[in-house]
């Protein structure tokens, strides 16, 4: 299962603007490439979590409100 979100999150910090900015901004602070990686696994399964538990698709534009 690891080695698949890790191919996974290769290729989110692609493509997905969400996951890009997440693991650029901990590259940013210092992180190993590794632990960002990670971070990024840990938030795609955090995604697919929420997805599966709200049963809506993923959407691109949400936000948080604050």
């Amino acid at each position: 299962m690891r080695a698949a979100l890790c191919m996974a999150a290769v290729v989110a910090t692609r493509h997905n603007p969400h996951i890009r900015t997440l693991y650029e901004r901990l590259l940013a602070r210092g992180q190993a490439k590794m632990a960002a990686l990670g971070a990024a696994m840990r938030k795609l399964v955090q995604l697919a979590f929420g997805i599966l538990k709200h049963q809506q698709p993923y959407r691109a534009d949400w936000t948080v409100a604050a």
